[in-house]
């Protein structure tokens, strides 16, 4: 078994993990958490008691004593206790309790993220050139003093929330030209398979809901740029951003492993401390989109700073997954239940939209409508409950697939099997006609084969018009034979 295989394991579990960087200072400053039953106890055991197997631990260059920083904007935040000496103790504790670790670089001396990439104050003043040299040697010291204390990193993620570059002013993308951040991230690459060969290099950016900002970054880095990852990871806030977009991130999460052959993950997500059933459903929704990406290719999720609460905090942040229970006293909300369950693949508590890789529509009951024999057409998806499908294992592999909104199945109508008999919506009677197989294809998009016929689901004439049928057809590597299931 490879270092792969063991990260991901054979049930392709979900990582489920947390960003603790607060903790250690915030047990400084007198904060304790209890258990349900109001007894003190160690905030990490009661982490791994809700289903949390991994940690992301945050590491700066040369951070401020006192681990406060005040921002551009006049705001106060703690830090961390996230210098060298700080990242080995809170490695240590989470090494005790058989976690795996994300170390997380930010290349700075506080927080990095897309505004802010300040250059660490005993790097101000290098040439672009030494700080390639600057970020190849402080990344191999970090990793050789982990690697002192037995500490082996499953993943590290070479600087933080990069969307618009890091070491700035030079290492900007803001004007297109991807050239010296690429030469940044590729030292870093190097620097980690030179002292953690099989650990796993993390490229990190924001607004996981944009497709098109994914699109802009990856292709100007990857493909243009010849940059180097495993993994590509992203922060998702749909607190932050204004809008629950899950569709577009879990088009984020398959398209990005088709397209470029790497990992994903979800480095960052969290969401409002006073709604844990609203936070739960997120993870929850986050977890089954992990799900659906072929061939074991995410990884998993990360709390940012679940033990955290407004109350505690100079800023008053108030995305942890915690409520105040007493005098700096806290107590972990239902907000992470979600990990304690790991999904089903397509799990039928959850609704998905069938997208056509080559049209980049959804599967939909023509006109709404709620009728036998009604025709299954592919339109823009605008999420309507007549394009919201439930899937749920009937026999061996095969699925039936129901509409939300009719309560019907998806069929090929008249037990055809022929190419081009329709798909139609029909109410379910357990034949072979009603009944899918999901096959995931070398690229990383499904097909839909029907267990009568032993046709696939296709767009009539590869037809990219909304109205146009979906058919069964036979197998081909065309574009409109294969589909994304987003979560929604």
């Amino acid at each position: 078994m490879t270092k792969d295989d063991r990260t991901k394991t054979a049930e392709n579990r979900i990582i489920c993990g947390a960003d603790i960087g607060w903790m250690s200072q915030m047990e400084k400053e007198g904060i304790k958490w209890v258990n349900d039953q109001g007894v003190v106890t160690d905030p990490l055991v009661l982490l791994k008691d809700k289903g949390v197997t991994a940690v992301r631990l945050r590491v700066f260059v040369k951070p401020p004593s006192d681990f406060k920083w005040t921002k551009p904007d006049g705001t106060v935040v703690i830090l961390g206790f996230a210098d060298t000496a700080g990242l080995i103790y809170s490695a240590r504790r989470a090494k005790a309790l058989g976690m795996k670790i994300l170390l997380d670089f930010h290349y700075s001396d506080h927080f990095a993220d897309p505004s802010i990439q300040d250059v660490p104050g005993e790097w101000e003043g290098a040439t672009p050139k030494e700080l390639e040299k600057y970020v190849y040697d402080y990344t191999a010291y970090i990793l050789k003093r982990l690697l002192e204390e037995g500490i082996y990193p499953e993943w590290v993620q070479t600087g933080n929330e990069l969307s618009h570059g890091m070491l700035f002013p030079s290492g900007s993308n803001t004007t297109n030209d991807f050239t010296q951040l690429t030469r940044y991230l590729n030292s870093a690459y190097d620097a980690v398979k030179s002292v953690c060969p099989d650990s796993k290099v993390v490229t990190h950016i924001t607004h996981g809901g944009s497709i098109d900002h994914f699109e802009w970054f990856f292709s100007n880095f990857l493909t243009v740029c010849k940059g180097k990852t495993d993994v590509i990871g992203m922060s998702y806030y749909p607190y932050w951003m204004g809008a629950n977009d899950i569709e577009n991130m879990t088009f984020n999460l398959n398209e990005l492993p088709a397209k470029y052959g790497k990992d994903v993950m979800i480095c960052e997500t969290g969401d409002n401390e006073n709604d844990p059933s609203g936070t739960c459903h997120l993870l929850k929704q986050e977890m089954w989109a992990l799900k659906t990406v072929a061939h074991n290719r995410a990884i998993g999720i990360f709390y940012w700073e679940p033990e955290a609460n407004s109350a505690v905090l100079p800023d008053g942040y108030t995305l942890g997954a915690t409520r105040l229970v007493g005098d700096k006293t806290l107590q972990f909300t239902s907000a992470l239940d979600a990990f304690e369950t790991q999904p089903l693949f397509l799990d039928p508590a959850c609704c998905f939209e069938i997208q056509n890789c080559s049209s980049r529509k959804a599967l939909n009951v023509q006109g709404g409508s709620f009728d036998n024999r009604a025709i299954i057409e592919q339109y823009g998806f605008d999420r309507w409950d007549s394009q919201k499908w439930i899937f749920e294992k009937v026999d061996g592999n095969y699925y039936k697939i129901t509409n939300k909104n009719s309560g019907k199945v998806l069929e090929i109508g008249d037990m055809s099997t022929a190419a081009n008999a329709v798909c139609i919506q029909y109410e379910y009677n357990g034949g072979w006609n009603q009944m899918w197989e999901i096959i995931a294809t070398a690229e990383g998009p499904y097909k839909i084969r029907n267990r009568n016929s032993g046709l696939y689901l296709g767009i009539l004439d590869a037809s990219m018009y909304d109205g146009a049928w979906c058919v069964q057809m036979a197998d081909s590597n065309s574009a409109h034979l294969r589909w994304f299931f987003l979560v929604t």
